[in-house]
């Protein structure tokens, strides 16, 4: 009797500690200059890689360039209607580019949607003053500030809950490019990140850029189009830069700096697939 009721108050007390753990705010954490440093350093090299592999005349696509076996088995995966994610790494002269203080979540994914041609792809992906229709819950406010011919300045609101809630304003300049009818790509990345505190309420207010919870720091995206096969494919790749997980909090946090990247990418592109279907046999109909 007396180990069962010790057990029974360690346990309530466990789930005590936890609760409030859960429910207190967790401490804000600095962005480095070291970790802000090596991201840009890590977007130079891939931004270059990018632009290299743009400019060659092989392979457009991603999954273009792996090895015939594992190209055919995601190509397949793929016009089954299925979503190809992978996690990436850029490397500086061979070696992983440390971030002290943060992380470097890097993935890629691509989809395919047949019926969609090139111009509705990117038609629905200039689309910013709607996003808030199609990618809710992630998107709550969606806004384009300034249009100037293949560039775009926006403005995004994201909401994520996974345990934790966080809302993040973000301001992003985004610049698209048509190579040819059936090749188009484009290229963004974030001028403002602000983590939102009381979101929607009278006292809202907005944090100190790279001084909040760092659950995003900094996000690039780097996208391509290419029409074949009846349809559209669709790629993405996703670089973020999040705090790095407090030391006895791992089990707190860990999930949510750790796989919300690549659930947002993974929603993201499942969403587009699905509008962009409608929007294709709703075209066909008519």
């Amino acid at each position: 009797m007396v180990k069962t009721g010790s057990h029974a108050r360690r346990a309530r007390a466990f789930f005590f500690a936890a609760y409030l753990a859960l429910v207190a705010p967790l401490d804000a954490a600095d962005l480095r200059p070291q970790a802000a440093q090596a991201y840009d350093r890590y977007i130079e090299l891939t931004a270059a890689q990018v632009t290299v592999e743009l400019a060659q005349s092989g392979p457009y696509l991603w999954v273009e360039r792996l090895q015939p076996e594992q190209r055919a088995a995601d190509e397949e995966q793929l016009r089954h209607g299925q979503l190809v994610i992978e996690r990436l790494e850029t490397l500086d002269s061979g070696k992983p580019i440390a971030a002290p203080g943060g992380i470097i979540h890097h993935w890629i994914g691509t989809m395919f949607v047949p019926g969609a041609t090139l111009g509705q792809t990117i038609s629905f992906m200039e689309d910013y003053d709607h996003k808030t229709e199609y990618f809710k819950p992630d998107i709550v406010r969606s806004k384009i500030l300034r249009h100037e011919g293949d560039d775009y300045f926006v403005q995004l609101r994201f909401y994520k809950k996974k345990i934790i809630t966080t809302v993040i304003d973000t301001d992003q300049e985004i610049h698209y490019h048509v190579v040819d009818s059936t090749h188009a790509y484009s290229r963004s990345r974030t001028t403002r990140v602000q983590e939102v505190e009381n979101a929607g309420k009278s006292d809202e207010k907005l944090e100190a850029e790279g001084h909040d919870r760092g659950f995003m720091w900094r996000m690039n995206t780097y996208w391509r189009f290419e029409e074949k096969d009846g349809g559209t494919y669709v790629e993405c790749q996703a670089i973020s830069l999040t705090r790095d997980i407090p030391a006895g909090l791992g089990w707190m946090v860990g999930s949510f700096v750790t796989s919300v990247p690549r659930e947002s990418l993974t929603f993201t592109l499942t969403t587009a697939r699905a509008a962009l279907l409608q929007r294709a046999s709703t075209r066909a109909a008519k």
